[in-house]
């Protein structure tokens, strides 16, 4: 009995993460921006981290839910969210590749 409830409880967390995760396969898009949309690949970002808990701890992402932490490239620049990696020494530095990031508006 005790193994079937312990089954069970994993099945729903299991399940209900990955309702919430961005994975491989996966992308969000994060819109508003005059630069142009951000597209999130959770298939780039899972192979170079080695979990979700990588980001989303309590100083950059602390809620796996999108809009829940406001962006902004000053942040970014100074070392936080995004720039925490993506300071040209553990992944390529945001602020000298803007296009990585930043979708161009389609005419």
């Amino acid at each position: 009995m005790s193994r079937m409830i312990a089954l069970i409880a994993t099945l729903l967390f299991v399940s209900s993460g990955l309702a919430l995760a961005v994975g491989p396969g996966k992308t969000i898009e994060f819109k508003g921006s005059p630069m142009g949309t951000v597209k999130f690949d959770g298939e780039v970002h899972k192979k170079a981290a080695a979990g979700c808990k990588d980001c989303h701890t309590d100083g950059m992402f602390p809620k796996m839910k999108q809009g829940t932490v406001k962006i902004t490239m000053e942040q970014i620049y100074a070392g936080k969210l995004c720039g925490t990696c993506h300071n040209g020494k553990k992944a390529f530095e945001a602020k000298a590749n803007c296009q990585r990031c930043h979708l161009p508006a389609k005419k």
